[in-house]
């Protein structure tokens, strides 16, 4: 299948980042969310990170425009129209079954029959958004890193209903957007999360029992583990509240303790310091 046109649904950071690396590699991009002031705003955020690099040296100013002319976007979320006549879409709204599920009922509905539809849920189960769509077998999970313009990592989930023409199809756009595609099975948190989560689950235990402060138990893991950046600045990136709901996903399929969120990171989830986004996590942001 050739894919030409995408739709992104949801605007925000994960979301407008794909949009990003899709229109940069030369797909047309439909960016859809619930009014048009936040997506005109997303939109104009994607064009200053590509003058940034234009500007950097990194992509031509030729190329700058060309993304930026590809995008454009539909307030109608709750239709979904303007997704009738896409070749693929990615769902990239809040990591909520329930949210999701209602989402890919609706492209089960206005997608063309050919049309891949893909989720990029974190840790969720794929096979429940699947059964949501009524076309299991073109429904698959490409999870793209945070931020999604910068790492290249893509994990493509497949459920036990998921064709080997939509897995072949999922390759070819990764191959097309540049990134670099892992295969796994449908499974709450995939690799990079299930790996990832009780390490900064670690992370946060050892703030919270006083054995270091926040900027030693990350500079301890970049400069003696060579990570780029540390556990607690990773969780403030990824979104407390995000993690939040990860570790929930993942405590109720597993059971295990370690994935259950430590008592400071819903703390900070309750007094809404969700990282990054709001200014403020384990570091401050912004002052």
């Amino acid at each position: 299948m050739r894919i030409e046109r995408v739709g992104v649904i949801g605007s925000g950071l994960m979301g407008s980042g794909i949009a990003q690396v899709a229109a940069y590699n030369g797909l047309n991009v439909t960016l859809v969310d619930v009014d048009q002031g936040r997506i005109d705003a997303a939109i104009e955020g994607i064009h200053r990170r590509l003058q940034r690099e234009a500007e950097r040296g990194r992509i031509t100013a030729n190329d700058c425009e060309a993304a930026y002319q590809r995008l454009s976007g539909s307030a109608d979320i709750d239709t979904l129209h303007s997704m009738a006549r896409v070749d693929a879409v990615i769902e990239a709204v809040v990591e909520d079954l329930e949210v999701k599920s209602s989402v890919f009922k609706r492209l089960g509905e206005v997608c063309s029959p050919d049309a891949l539809l893909a989720s990029n849920t974190s840790s969720l189960p794929l096979s429940d958004l699947a059964a949501a769509s009524g076309r299991p077998e073109r429904v698959i999970g490409l999870h793209f890193f945070n931020p999604p313009w910068a790492l290249k990592l893509v994990e493509i989930v497949s459920t036990a209903s998921t064709s080997e023409a939509t897995l072949n199809d999922a390759m070819r756009l990764c191959e097309k957007l540049g990134r670099v595609p892992v295969q796994v099975k449908d499974t709450p948190g995939f690799i990079a999360n299930r790996l990832l989560v009780p390490f900064i689950f670690d992370a946060i235990d050892l703030l919270d029992s006083g054995v270091a402060n926040a900027e030693d138990i990350d500079n301890a893991c970049k400069v003696g583990l060579n990570h780029t950046m540390g556990p607690l600045a990773t969780a403030d990136l990824i979104g407390l509240d995000t993690l939040k709901l990860i570790a929930e996903s993942m405590f109720e399929e597993y059971g295990e303790p370690r994935f259950k969120a430590p008592t400071l990171l819903r703390r900070l989830v309750s007094l809404g310091h969700l990282g990054r986004k709001t200014g403020r996590g384990f570091f401050r942001y912004g002052e």
